[in-house]
């Protein structure tokens, strides 16, 4: 058995607990392409389309960012290509940089909402630094059994002015 061959089976097929087992079992996270071009698994996860196996990845180690994220094998290039804005909202939340002028099909609003969900969510402390943190703090969950003409604009409104207070800094 190959372990890096196994790896990207397990990526290709969008099972998590697959992906899990292999890295478990020793597969390294980082390969390279035919081209020499690092980040092979979480580039295919980026283009499959598969958020929960790039968080994965990313906390085992890949490389959410490259020299330069314009490059076609990108994490962010791979993710555009398969036109896949959830993967590429997690991208942003990890700490992915857009170059300037990259078209990445998401609004500046989604944006800045990643950014500031990665920066409060803890989306990269990568998952043994997740998991020692004992000083995150406590959220009550409100279970809402209608919203009926509820007004969510308000939230958006302060989600946003805190997004972007958190860009000024």
């Amino acid at each position: 058995m190959n372990s890096a061959i196994d790896l990207l089976k397990a990526i290709r097929s969008g099972r998590l607990q697959e992906v899990q087992t292999v890295l478990d079992a020793g597969a390294p996270v980082e390969l390279v392409d035919g081209r020499g071009d690092p980040g092979l698994p979480l580039g295919v996860a980026c283009f499959m389309g598969f958020p929960d196996i790039v968080r994965e990845l990313v906390s085992r180690g890949a490389k959410v960012n490259t020299v330069d994220n314009s490059q076609p094998t990108s994490p962010l290039s791979m993710a555009i290509r398969g036109k896949r804005r959830e993967v590429l909202k997690a991208l942003i939340e990890l700490g992915a940089e857009i170059p300037p002028g990259m078209n990445t099909g998401l609004s500046e609003q989604e944006i800045l909402v990643a950014r500031w969900r990665g920066q409060h969510y803890g989306a990269t402390m990568p998952r043994v630094a997740a998991e020692a943190a004992s000083d995150a703090p406590v959220y009550e969950e409100i279970e809402m059994v209608r919203c009926y003409g509820t007004d969510t604009s308000v939230l958006d409104a302060d989600l946003i002015r805190a997004a972007r207070e958190m860009d000024k800094k």
